[in-house]
């Protein structure tokens, strides 16, 4: 079958622990005029520090939005536009984890284009210019430092997603120092969530292409290799440096192949429940990934195999066993909470959560297999408690069976 997809993805990117110190020399490139958009527990916390300091040393101007919020909600991302029309910014930075990033992105461009926030909710809407934009993450979980997508938080309580090719950002720098200190749970959370974007690029199912793939593989053996030693050993900046690369190929990977159910379930436990995003991707991923498995076998035996090199699987169907207790082992050696009910969901909100993931048609139309609202709600059901597990047999293989219908 001849090849036939497109790629793209940020034209300029830094990998380097301490790169935040050339933050001014390369924002000064672009205007004198730079409009920080952060929150104000990482700039409690200092970790702005150099980049600010770098600006200032460079004889930039800086205005500073501490403002941003987990799920930003679109009142805040309009007021911090606002913010950044009357003060005649050149230049938006964002220095800080997703919600940030994402934020900065919709700032960048509805300071500079007449359009309406809620009339570019979807693919492709956004089609005006926007102000140069550099990002930088605190965190290796969300790459939307190399995502064209933005999430938003409806009045409605809905989490609805910007896609355009304008939100891709002019840099991104990837300075690991800056990850240092993120407490474990963030760290496991962030982590997980950058795994679940390899994982559903790489069994997207209708935008799968040969670079996405490749990106997914190496983000995956990145992340695998290194999220334990993260969550147990916060100061390794090597390994920290190397879930910053990871999450940032997988968003490559994800940019275009997009991400599909795990995604589509978590976004209701956030945008409901105000469960930070990692963390409700992974309360969901086992039970996913066990409701895929007949559609995607192939593919996560193939996954079975990036995360424990020498692992050969007997079959696809052991190979995606493997892989499904491979991450499930990840999320409870991390510490991740495994039940919806330990972050206070209850059986009566399953219909809600059911209702609000059937919203999520971006991303559905990309899982491998098709999902019916009963579907969700089983897969809510079987997340609420954990129902059955997910075991690793003592024979030489180290397959996996699965003891129930539902999963972990």
């Amino acid at each position: 079958m001849p090849l036939n997809f497109q790629f793209q993805t940020v034209p300029n990117l830094i990998c380097e622990p301490g790169a935040s110190s050339k933050l001014g020399e390369i924002a000064s490139r672009y205007g004198k005029r730079i409009m920080l958009v952060t929150d104000k527990g990482v700039r409690s916390y200092g970790v702005t520090r150099p980049g600010e300091e770098s600006l200032l040393a460079a004889g930039l101007e800086l205005v500073v939005f501490d403002e941003v919020v987990a799920d930003p909600p679109s009142h805040l991302i309009e007021k911090a536009a606002g913010l950044c029309r009357q003060a005649k910014i050149d230049v938006v930075v964002s220095i800080g984890g997703g919600s940030s990033l994402d934020t900065a992105k919709l700032v960048a461009y509805l300071a500079r284009s007449d359009d309406r926030l809620e009339d570019i909710y979807g693919v492709g809407l956004a089609k005006g210019q926007r102000l140069p934009l550099i990002l930088l993450p605190t965190t290796a979980g969300t790459g939307s430092e190399a995502t064209p997508i933005a999430i938003v938080t409806t009045p409605t309580t809905e989490k609805k997603g910007i896609v355009a090719p304008v939100l891709y950002p002019d840099w991104a720098i990837l300075d690991a120092f800056l990850t240092l200190g993120l407490p474990r749970p963030v760290t496991a959370a962030t982590g997980i969530d950058a795994m679940v974007h390899a994982i559903e690029a790489y069994t997207s199912k209708i935008k799968k292409n040969p670079i996405s793939d490749q990106l997914a593989l190496q983000a995956l053996r990145l992340l695998a290799a290194n999220i334990r030693t993260v969550c147990a050993q916060g100061d390794n900046i090597d390994a920290r440096s190397q879930m910053l690369l990871g999450s940032t190929l997988a968003g490559m990977a994800f940019a275009n192949a997009p991400v599909a159910a795990v995604h589509a379930l978590a976004y209701p436990i956030g945008a409901l429940f105000h469960v930070p995003h990692g963390l409700s991707n992974a309360l969901v991923l086992p039970h996913v990934l066990a409701f895929n498995a007949p559609y995607a076998a192939e593919l996560y035996a193939e996954l079975a195999e990036i995360m424990r090199p020498g692992y050969r699987s007997a079959s696809p169907a052991a190979g995606s066993s493997s892989f499904i207790a491979d991450m499930t082992a990840i999320c409870r050696d991390c510490g991740v909470p495994s039940t919806l009910s330990a972050v206070g969901i209850g059986e009566g909100d399953l219909p809600r959560l059911a209702d609000d993931a059937m919203k999520q048609t971006r991303l559905l139309v990309n899982n491998p297999r098709e999902v019916s609202h009963s579907d969700a709600f089983n897969i809510y059901a079987a997340a609420l408690k954990a129902i059955g597990r997910w075991q690793r047999n003592d024979d030489r293989r180290g397959e996996c069976h699965r003891k129930n219908v539902a999963c972990i």
